[in-house]
Parts: C-alpha cells; structure tokens; sequence
C-alpha cells in the first residue's frame, strides 16, 4: 500500500491484507496517546481509529506531541 504520510511517500506492504490506520499506528512505532492523525484532509478522531480503513494513495498528516516547557 502506497500512502503519503507529512508529505512523503510511503510503501508499506504490511498493511495490504489489513490496511487498518491502528495498525499503520503500530508499523510506524507511535504512542497512541500522543499523536493526532488528518487523512485526506480530515482529522481521524482517535476512538475511530480501529476501524478507519486506510486506501492506497491516501495523504495523512501525522502530528506528535512533546512535552517540555519553562521550568518554573
């Protein structure tokens, strides 16, 4: 499967009997808990994720959060 993930084209062949966004989550090593997910220009809420399935030539934007800040 051929995705574009931030921009950048992507093949990931695991996902061609399974193409799941929760699994693409789990080939890409992220932590479910900080990062929100737009495909095709729509934001995936995160209780869906297990059962949006992706297609090929989808474009996803991939944020991750970080902590850190001012230490006060």
């Amino acid at each position: 499967m051929n995705l574009t993930i931030n921009g950048r084209d992507r093949e990931f062949p695991e996902l061609d009997s399974g193409p799941k966004l929760l699994r693409l989550i789990e080939l890409l090593q992220l932590k479910a808990d900080r990062v929100a997910i737009e495909r095709n220009g729509d934001i995936v809420p995160r209780a869906s994720w297990a059962g949006v399935v992706l297609a090929n030539g989808d474009k996803l934007e991939v944020v991750q959060f970080v902590g850190g800040g001012l230490e006060l």
